[in-house]
């Protein structure tokens, strides 16, 4: 376990995530409509896994009080940097470094709110995770919503049939078979994202359930957009109707059909 911490931590503390949510923003776009729509109107909030806080900011921005942590050290500080630069520290509880499987000093149902939106990417181990929903359910309120990512296991087999040599070892038929089985992928390049697990999207709901929250949404992140090239995109542009997109986009992200093709979803649950 301590080997595979340590390679997380070293891909992201050399990985800019706020620039990817910056470059690639309809995931941020969508997860936070879905967010705002189902926060309470004010409370604590836990951004568990928060990276270096750009969903922490944002709900800061709105007036809710944000404890902040993530497992790598150059991401929190890199949050509480962002924070100050916000001129938002005054909203924040705190800025820990922890491993969301152990929340170490974290109280009993403490949050009105939770967000963990990273931390299921990294854990590779079925226990592992269990530990991270079971932590998470620990430090929520009794009736408590909680935002849980998860990465597909069809939309990553897509991209490896797509781009084979993009994903190695994805770049072979076996290879592609074997992690469609499993849901673990270990990039073979150097620095790559690495270290990942991935769900059928049919297995997260009952897993979340398993332990105690009553499903509200699943939603698909990424909604159609990874279904549209670039030169679709602007002819929508040129319309003027890029608003009418990314509204049209927003709005089928809760459609089920669409679950499977997108790369991230947002799962919403209440603690029982």
């Amino acid at each position: 376990m301590d080997r595979d911490r340590e390679r997380i931590i070293q891909y992201y503390s050399g990985f800019d995530e706020w620039g990817r949510l910056e470059r690639e923003p309809i995931e941020f776009i969508i997860n936070m409509h879905y967010i705002r729509e189902h926060l309470p109107p004010s409370g604590l909030i836990l951004d568990n896994g928060a990276g270096p806080g750009k969903y922490a900011m944002e709900l800061a921005k709105r007036g809710y009080q944000v404890t902040l942590s993530d497992l790598t050290p150059s991401s929190v500080e890199q949050a509480r940097e962002k924070a100050e630069a916000f001129g938002l520290t005054q909203q924040f509880e705190g800025f820990h470094v922890l491993d969301a499987t152990h929340l170490n000093g974290i109280a009993d149902e403490t949050y009105d709110a939770v967000l963990m939106l990273g931390p299921l990417y990294h854990l590779q181990q079925e226990e592992a995770r269990e530990a991270a929903v079971r932590e998470l359910y620990r430090v929520t309120k009794p009736g408590g919503v909680v935002f849980v990512a998860v990465q597909t296991r069809m939309r990553m087999s897509i991209n490896s049939l797509q781009s084979p040599h993009h994903w190695r070892p994805n770049d072979s038929m076996d290879a592609i078979r074997s992690f469609v089985e499993k849901g673990t992928f270990d990039h073979q390049d150097q620095g790559r994202f690495t270290g990942a697990y991935y769900f059928h999207v049919q297995d997260v709901v009952p897993f979340m359930e398993q332990h105690s929250f009553e499903t509200v949404q699943l939603v698909g992140s990424s909604s159609l957009k990874a279904m549209i090239t670039d030169e679709q995109e602007h002819y929508w542009k040129e319309r003027g109707e890029e608003q009418e997109l990314l509204q049209y986009l927003i709005e089928v992200a809760k459609d089920p059909s669409i679950l499977g093709i997108s790369s991230h979803l947002l799962y919403v649950g209440r603690k029982l």
